[in-house]
């Protein structure tokens, strides 16, 4: 068993919250296998016995007649009493779909017409009052959950993100040195079964698979497109400059350019969208320090995981300094960190002549009113790199933290000007290296 007591221990600080506690992250990334193996045996040890743990899995062919929203209700009810309590596991709960009510609808608002229509919703939401049930879900769709639970759970609703394996997750399991698990994990990621698979030949096989017989699929029917080419073209186009500025207009640009359709700004938005809510991609949006402004465009856009990325582009462009970079925010993330990219104009003197430059630090690490800025520089073996990379770093004119993350196993290391420098290998071992 691949232990996640992090998330473990997210579930039980939430039970009994009288909450409907949603599990959401990627398709495969060990959302089921927390609920339906990890926190069961926990309720297990607990005293609750299997007969009072209600699980259903709505991609699983015997529960196929439970997606509809009305059988599922009366189904859980047949499963419970008033006396009892009862823990309610509900799997992949997206593959619920919508009835329509026996009502008029000629005689409801166009304001009001969601309302003709029992979801999955307002099953959980009726559950909700019946204070011995404790009801958790899991779900691959923010759009469908992350975005809607303060409105559809009418503030009833408590998420849990759950990322692919982390690289200390990975290191605790693996058994492998610290380089070499690095090597490893910056090649094939943390992808449960990738991980758990030891034949390198499986494991690529198996991270191609899911994009071809499972996320592409998804997204073409989930958003009712005519044929997934062009989302699966622009995935291979944002997997390729993986950490770099892009926007729709550029990225649309660069596909056309790529084959003989075209296709438009607005399509490319909508389709990182797609990508986005499958959490297949995340955004990173660029925040001006001195201007104190979010800046629509460009913004970043990194795998949720690197062995897919690596897999999907049949592993040929392995730039580990954007490997890394992507890595190290995948970690921010799933600390629980708001991460953003950072945009500082600064001074910088050529040819004797002193000019005004924008220049990035790759992350602003927000928790509270507290901030820590963190470049990921992948060597500074000159002092040329060494001062591109601090320069962002010294004209930020505040006291927060400020970290460069270097390849490698280096410990912790307090610079002349409070610059902390750091190996890779102990940041993402050390969950408190960014505060």
């Amino acid at each position: 068993m691949i232990k996640r007591n992090s998330y473990l221990n997210k579930l039980i600080s939430k039970r009994k919250n009288g909450l409907v506690k949603i599990i959401t992250g990627l398709r495969r990334c060990g959302k089921s296998y927390l609920l339906f193996n990890i926190f069961k045996d926990y309720l297990n040890s607990a005293g609750v016995d299997d007969d009072h743990i209600i699980r259903i899995a709505l991609d699983k062919i015997a529960f196929d007649e439970l997606r509809n929203p009305e059988n599922l209700y009366n189904y859980i009810l047949s499963r419970v009493n008033d006396k009892e309590e009862f823990a309610i596991f509900i799997d992949e709960i997206q593959l619920s779909y919508k009835i329509k009510k026996n009502i008029d609808a000629s005689k409801v608002a166009d304001d009001d017409q969601s309302l003709l229509y029992t979801t999955f919703y307002d099953v959980l939401n009726d559950l909700m009052d019946r204070k011995n049930l404790d009801i958790y879900v899991t779900g691959s769709n923010s759009r469908t959950l992350s975005k809607d639970v303060a409105t559809n759970f009418r503030g009833r609703g408590s998420e849990i993100r759950l990322f692919p394996l982390s690289f200390s997750e990975y290191y605790e399991y693996c058994g492998l040195e610290k380089s070499d698990a690095w090597e490893e994990y910056m090649t094939f990621g943390g992808m449960p079964p990738v991980v758990l698979e030891e034949n390198e030949t499986e494991k690529t096989k198996y991270l191609k698979d899911l994009f071809s017989h499972i996320y592409m699929r998804d997204i073409k029917e989930r958003y009712n497109l005519s044929n997934e080419s062009l989302i699966s073209e622009l995935t291979d186009v944002i997997f390729s400059s993986s950490g770099s500025l892009t926007n729709p207009h550029k990225l649309a640009n660069t596909m056309n350019s790529l084959n003989k359709s075209k296709i438009s700004d607005h399509t490319v938005k909508n389709y990182l969208e797609h990508l986005e809510d499958s959490f297949i991609i995340q955004k990173a949006m660029r925040y001006d320090i001195k201007g104190k402004s979010y800046l629509d465009y460009p913004s970043k856009y990194y795998a949720a995981d690197i062995g897919l990325r690596n897999a999907r582009l049949n592993f040929r462009q392995q730039e580990k300094t954007h490997i890394m970079e992507n890595i190290i925010y995948n970690e921010l993330v799933s600390r629980g960190y708001s991460v953003d990219v950072g945009i500082i104009e600064v001074s910088k003197t050529e040819n004797g002549v002193q000019k005004r430059t924008k220049q990035e630090i790759d992350f602003i690490v927000n928790r509270g009113f507290n901030k820590t800025y963190i470049q990921s520089a992948f060597n500074i073996e000159n002092e040329d790199k060494h001062s591109s990379e601090i320069r962002p770093l010294l004209s930020c004119g505040d006291f927060f933290k400020k970290i460069v993350v270097l390849n490698g196993n280096q410990k912790k290391t307090l610079g002349e000007n409070g610059i902390v420098y750091i190996g890779v290998i102990p940041f993402l071992l050390d969950k408190e290296s960014a505060e």
